[in-house]
């Protein structure tokens, strides 16, 4: 299962930065966190989870495998991108092949980068680009939604749902809203908003991009960024891109020690893949043995069976069962024999909604 986050913002707000720091400083650890290059611009990242190593320790697993998330470097934007301005075709055509866009935003202070706009105002940089992002999906809608509400007047039911949900979404682009607050009614409508690919219908991360004494606590601008996010519906996490900058260049221990002095217990970029992981509304199983210890990515609400279908199509198809343990059952009773001694160790059918943490070993015949 592969999922990619767009990284998009205006020139020199830290976007590239933030993903040059996000894909070498996975790089520098690849014992624990492997990164690999896919493309120039997409980078494969580790999410971080310390509950793999601890079930690596009690399982004696020989090596761990985390779970990944994409990240894409998307060309930057200027005003008029849905006109073809500048880049504007390439960006946009990048966004609509991402799950989710992660929106960097300029949050601080520095007479040495110029801002494009010559002045520091993440609120209006982030509207510059949601209105080139709803122009393109509202000039899009304003064919099809016309196109399908006749072939609906003649009876055709496809085009009666297609009529219904994406004329919900052109009202709310109308209005100057993102199309991701359209509420599709019942799995019909849900499934043709989804397949509209719609730009503004895609889960936004914010990231503040603030100075490096704003780094723990944030300051004024990013407050403004949050309640943004917390009035759509959407994620935000503040980074310092300069101190991520200079992490990368750090042993482990040195970097432990540097964030300790800066107030901070983790890295901005561990923060920004745990919230692009959480946005996407995935969740995440794990599988212990001698060999590895492994993370595997789910959606929340699939059942034992689809579980299984990520480690192979096979283990879908002939599903019997699933023994399950919880996480943390399994740290508790020192693994897989204590947990059964204890009775924890469960045994799942098909209608099973798998949990996240739970510790998994599939059952199938085909």
């Amino acid at each position: 299962m592969g999922f990619r986050c767009g990284i998009v913002g205006l020139p020199n707000v830290g976007k590239s930065t933030l993903f040059n720091a996000l894909t070498e400083t996975q790089a520098a650890q690849a014992a624990n966190y492997p990164f690999c290059t896919i493309e120039p611009n997409v980078g494969q990242v580790s999410v971080p989870d310390d509950r793999l190593d601890q079930l690596a320790k009690i399982g004696g697993s020989a090596k761990t495998i985390p779970t990944q998330l994409g990240f894409v470097d998307i060309a930057g934007l200027v005003k008029g991108a849905s006109k073809g301005e500048g880049l504007g075709n390439q960006f946009l055509g990048n966004i609509r092949e991402v799950d989710a866009i992660v929106h960097v935003l300029r949050c601080f202070e520095d007479d040495d980068i110029q801002h494009v706009a010559n002045k520091v105002d993440p609120l209006s940089d982030a509207e510059v680009v949601e209105t080139e992002l709803m122009l393109a999906d509202l000039e899009s809608l304003e064919k099809r939604v016309p196109a399908a509400a006749k072939k609906a007047t003649g009876g055709d039911k496809e085009a009666k749902v297609m009529a219904s949900v994406l004329g919900q979404a052109l009202e709310l682009l109308r209005e100057g809203k993102p199309a991701r607050l359209t509420e599709p009614n019942g799995d019909d409508e849900a499934r043709v908003f989804a397949q509209a690919q719609l730009l503004t219908a895609k889960p936004v991360l914010y990231v503040c991009n603030v100075a490096e004494e704003d780094a723990a606590n944030g300051n004024a601008m990013s407050e403004q960024v949050f309640a943004k996010a917390k009035s759509e519906g959407a994620e935000a996490v503040v980074v310092s891109a300069a101190i991520e900058s200079e992490l990368v260049a750090m042993e482990p221990d040195e970097r432990a020690e540097y964030l300790a002095d800066l107030g901070l217990t983790e890295s901005g970029l561990s923060r920004v893949i745990r919230a692009g992981y959480k946005l996407l509304g995935l969740n995440t199983f794990f599988t212990v043995g001698p060999k590895e210890a492994r993370a595997w990515t789910f959606h929340k609400g699939a059942k034992a069976p689809q579980a299984a279908g990520e480690i192979h199509t096979d283990f879908e198809r002939g599903f019997i069962r699933a023994e399950t343990i919880a996480f943390d059952d399994y740290v508790k009773f020192g693994g897989e024999a204590g947990a059964r001694e204890a009775g924890k160790l469960r045994q799942e059918g098909k209608e099973y909604l798998v949990q996240d943490g739970d510790v998994m070993l599939f059952k199938f015949n085909v």
